[in-house]
Formats: C-alpha cells, sequence, structure tokens
C-alpha cells in the first residue's frame, strides 16, 4: 500500500513537471519543484538525510535553472 501511494505521488508530480514544460509554464514547473524539494525535506527528516540529496538537491537546481534561464 505504500508503495502504491508513493507511485501515485511520484505520478501526479511527473504530470505536474511534464505539463509545466509543454505549456511553457514557469509557475506550474516551480510550484512543482518545490513540492519535491518539501518531499526531500520531510523524507530527510523521518527517514534518511540520504534523500536529501538523492531527491532535494536535484529539485534545487532544477529551480535554480528554471530562474536563471529566463
Amino acid at each position: 500500500v505504500l508503495a502504491a501511494n508513493q507511485g501515485l505521488y511520484n505520478g501526479f508530480l511527473a504530470a505536474g513537471l511534464a505539463y509545466g514544460v509543454a505549456t511553457g509554464s514557469r509557475e506550474f514547473c516551480l510550484f512543482f519543484l518545490a513540492c519535491v524539494v518539501v518531499a526531500g525535506l520531510y523524507g530527510a527528516y523521518s527517514v534518511s538525510r540520504r534523500i536529501f540529496l538523492v531527491q532535494a538537491v536535484p529539485a534545487l537546481l532544477a529551480i535554480a535553472a528554471v530562474l536563471l534561464l529566463r
């Protein structure tokens, strides 16, 4: 059940990011990337600090890229 929930969550995030890229909506992309960062922070707090490196750091780099590349 937990794996199914995580799969559904990741699917929604991927769909949101894909929609943001397809429509060119920076705000949409930034919102979903921020959701990934929050999830990574919570995972680092509640499960393992490694989750921050694997999940949140790439999302933070993507946020920086979105903000720097107009």
